[in-house]
């Protein structure tokens, strides 16, 4: 879908008729004087301090590079200094912001909110999602701190890149990143964490999510890392039901640390999952998983795990460390390369996979540099070369 709102000759109009505008702004008023006057091409530096949180703004649009070879004019609203973000504290949402397009977001800090840290929306409007936004260098922290609150909510947003960004502490049956029917998207460079005794999930894709790459991440102490796919509700599939909770969804280059289960297969309509390292699972390295039922729905699917590193301790695993629902096409499920090793019991390291692994390394030490303080690479030594996460290509 290509979003030209004007005919050409409106879209020449105003693509011309913009220009780039920096305003600065100190207190809560002029912030939102400057957002909901802002067009394409403003850029709003928020002076560091603490801002009262609850904000709400709708039809923010910049214009993209597609206007006739113009230069992208985006809607900017930055902090002032990145060692010292700006601070919005409290509200239901931190900052919610619903039907916008070609707008960028960074370094900026919600906290205390007692719904999402940061809603993106479409507004309801499943016809016409919200597009072309970047989230880059924005903390969260604090969101809930009970139910399914997020720290990040992205629905019914496509072409949007999340980066650098830093989530910690939200719902206890919430997510640190929630997907509803978003697509084309990346998320990158993000450090997620939270509390293993909890329902909580890292990062979820469902809702008809589809062609989102979600690379290079950290994500520590949930009960799902990553939950691609999920259950959700039909009225909120976005645009409509497409017989999939998650489809073409792409899990790589990321570190797991002490998730309950890193990675779950939830109702998915193919996934790759590779070139992760995945360090002391709770309970199982992958679970796939059936929690949409209805009819027209494909069973979870076509999923591909290879090129990982799987390391746990005999006392925290679940037999085999696979945990396989009922109602899934597990034999679908491809598993190649993968290293898995039991830490405290080497002989305890064989996994019980719904198919037959191609060139698995069982029981084989990668030699993990220093788990304990935070590095999970491997010297040029070890058996694993080439696998985890720092084997991913590129």
């Amino acid at each position: 879908m290509r979003y030209l709102p004007l005919g050409i000759i409106g879209v020449t109009l105003a693509a011309t008729a913009y220009a780039e505008v920096v305003r600065e702004v100190a207190t809560e008023g002029e912030l939102v004087a400057a957002i909901q006057g802002a067009a394409p091409g403003t850029t709003i530096v928020v002076a560091s301090g603490e801002y009262e949180g609850g904000l709400f703004f709708t039809e923010l649009h910049g214009t993209p590079t597609e206007f006739l070879g113009t230069p992208a004019l985006p809607i900017r609203i930055m902090g002032a200094d990145t060692g010292n973000p700006p601070i919005f504290r409290g509200g239901t949402n931190g900052m919610q912001l619903s039907n916008i397009s070609h707008v960028v977001l960074q370094d900026l800090h919600f906290t205390g909110a007692t719904g999402n840290g940061l809603n993106i929306d479409d507004g309801g409007t499943f016809d016409s999602p919200s597009h072309h936004v970047t989230l880059r260098r924005i903390t969260v922290t604090d969101a809930g701190p009970e139910g399914n609150r997020d720290g990040i909510k992205l629905s019914g947003v496509q072409d949007f890149l999340v980066e650098d960004c830093v989530i910690e502490h939200w719902g206890d049956a919430g997510q640190g990143v929630d997907m509803v029917g978003c697509h084309r998207g990346r998320i990158m460079g993000c450090e997620i964490r939270h509390r293993a005794d909890v329902h909580a999930a890292g990062i979820q894709a469902k809702g008809g999510s589809r062609d989102i790459v979600i690379r290079g991440n950290v994500i520590e102490g949930t009960a799902r890392g990553i939950n691609i796919g999920g259950s959700t509700g039909l009225a909120f599939f976005r645009p409509e039901p497409q017989g999939y909770e998650a489809k073409d969804i792409v899990v790589e280059g990321n570190v797991f640390i002490r998730n309950h289960a890193p990675i779950a297969f939830v109702g998915v309509e193919g996934a790759v999952v590779r070139y992760n390292t995945l360090y002391r699972p709770g309970r199982w390295a992958i679970r796939i998983l059936q929690e949409m039922r209805e009819d027209g729905f494909v069973p979870s699917r076509n999923g591909v795990f290879t090129d990982n590193i799987v390391v746990f301790r005999s006392a925290e695993w679940a037999h085999g460390g696979v945990n396989i629902g009922p109602e899934t096409a597990s034999e679908t499920f491809t598993f190649a390369r993968n290293v898995w090793f039991c830490e405290d019991d080497a002989d305890n390291s064989v996994p019980t996979l719904p198919t037959d692994e191609t060139d698995g390394l069982v029981g084989v030490d990668p030699l993990l540099r220093d788990p304990a303080g935070g590095d999970f690479s491997i010297p040029p030594e070890s058996p694993a070369l080439g696998r985890g996460h720092t084997g991913l290509p590129g």
